[in-house]
């Protein structure tokens, strides 16, 4: 990178800082990698080095650079613990894209994802074929404004009384209407969430790997993003109680059904663990369950099941229905709606009503379990069939067990994946979610085995196979 800074005003040290910031978001400086000494930056801003010092220091403290006595200063392997400059206010989020936050990686599968030959099983989303179809009742547009009478700033009421009765059938789950938001989406159910509940400086707590890791939500919100390990009954425990005392944790954030990005389910006996430790510490507790409903096995109860008021549910109809749905819904105590109703209308991100009358219709439909069911049993069979396709390979990659959702986890059993072998996968037409986009590990993958057709299974062997051969060579 070109150590120069860009004629503007303000402090030189928050100049620095900004460029520094700027470079590891891009790419151009890598995690891991050193950069030049306090004097050599000094000589090279053309300033004192008091301000260079100045501007590393503050660096390190908000999680983006490690500074050790005798082995310089170097990028941080990853994103735990990173914050954006003190001055970064919620409106900055809304103003940047994440184009400009992604890795690099990243921007060169997306760019691959145009080509038709390619196999996209990275995409979060089902295949079109797999999605049901719903016969819609026909709209004219009066009938629209008529159905706005029954829209609040909480959400239209036929979609909160249609999640009321899911909630109850699937989950003996009984919520009050008062206690629904509806939002576009769970990801802007945590968005509300951030903005009432935390500060910029607060920590928060997630599993690890996670597909929050990788969010520009938290960092540019000047909160902390620490990562707790996982075991095949879920969070790690002992970790979780230590990270909740050494980083004061104001809240613990978990996907704890067919978790993203490893499948895991969390057992009910680490679910009960998990809340009555973050109960003795008053530590609220955000469970995301947009994979809930697609379940091949036996359910295990909600955490909001078990603890109705320390615990914030995240649901979305977008795995089911596509993501073009957008329509998502948050379960909060009462006395929280008020705040994060106001703190949306601030936003002025209120969710419209034609996507809220449509996700209703779709709810309402007579077929709607049946063809729940139908898919639930399409992604059962195509799980089976994707982990005998892989078997041939379990002596190289730990493969994980799928009990729902549409993701499974593959292990590289030998080691890191280098950088270079990464580029492997996108130079063969593969498409696969590494890793690094979930955590500092860089020796995993993430596969959507919904999107792969049966005719596809050889081109997936071949190319697999060659892959699996040049990482055991190298």
């Amino acid at each position: 990178m070109e150590w120069r800074l860009q004629k503007s005003t303000g402090p030189i040290y928050l100049q620095i800082m900004d460029l520094i910031i700027e470079n590891i978001q891009q790419g151009q400086l890598e995690a891991g990698e050193k950069i030049p000494t306090e004097r050599e930056l000094a000589k090279l801003f053309a300033v004192n080095r008091t301000t260079v010092v100045h501007a590393l220091d503050e660096l390190a403290s908000l999680g983006w650079l490690i500074r050790k006595q005798g082995s310089g200063t170097r990028v941080n392997e990853g994103n735990w613990g990173r914050q954006a400059l003190p001055r970064t206010n919620w409106q900055g989020i809304l103003q940047q894209t994440a184009y400009n936050r992604q890795h690099p990686f990243l921007l060169n599968l997306k760019k691959r994802l145009a080509d038709s030959e390619v196999l996209d099983l990275f995409t979060g989303e089902l295949p079109h074929q797999l999605i049901p179809n719903f016969q819609l009742p026909s709209f004219r547009w009066e009938d629209f404004l008529a159905e706005e009478n029954q829209l609040s700033a909480a959400g239209y009421l036929p979609l909160q009384k249609a999640i009321q009765e899911g909630l109850h059938n699937d989950h003996q789950l009984e919520v009050s209407l008062e206690d629904i938001l509806i939002t576009s989406g769970a990801q802007q159910g945590l968005f509300l969430l951030l903005q009432v509940l935390l500060a910029p400086g607060d920590s928060v707590a997630i599993e690890n790997p996670s597909f929050l890791y990788s969010l520009p939500i938290f960092q540019a919100a000047g909160i902390s993003l620490f990562g707790v390990g996982l075991d095949q009954e879920g969070i790690k425990l002992n970790e979780l109680k230590q990270l909740i005392v050494a980083k004061k944790i104001k809240m613990l954030i978990l996907n704890p059904t067919y978790q993203n990005p490893t499948g895991i389910v969390m057992s009910l006996k680490r679910r009960q663990e998990v809340l009555e430790l973050c109960g003795r510490y008053q530590i609220p507790v955000v469970e995301d369950n947009v994979f809930g409903e697609i379940n091949f096995t036996k359910k295990i109860p909600l955490l909001k099941s078990l603890a109705p008021q320390q615990v914030i549910y995240l649901g979305s109809l977008s795995k089911i229905l596509g993501a073009s749905t957008k329509i998502g819904w948050l379960l909060a105590p009462h006395s929280l709606m008020a705040p994060l109703i106001e703190a949306r209308q601030v936003m002025d991100s209120t969710v419209s009503i034609f996507p809220q009358v449509l996700a209703t219709a779709a709810l309402n439909d007579q077929t709607f379990l049946n063809q729940r069911q139908q898919l639930v049993d399409a992604l059962a069979k195509r799980a089976a069939d994707f982990l005998k396709l892989v078997a041939p390979f379990e002596k190289d990659w730990q493969i994980s067990e799928i009990k729902g959702g549409f993701y499974v986890w593959l292990t590289w059993q030998r080691g890191d994946i280098a950088k270079k072998n990464w580029q492997l996968f996108l130079e063969k037409g593969l498409l696969v979610a590494p890793s690094f986009l979930f955590s500092n590990e860089k020796n995993a993958l993430r596969i959507n085995f919904s999107r792969l057709e049966e005719a596809d299974y050889p081109k997936f062997f071949e190319i697999f196979s060659e892959i699996t051969d040049t990482l055991k060579k190298s």
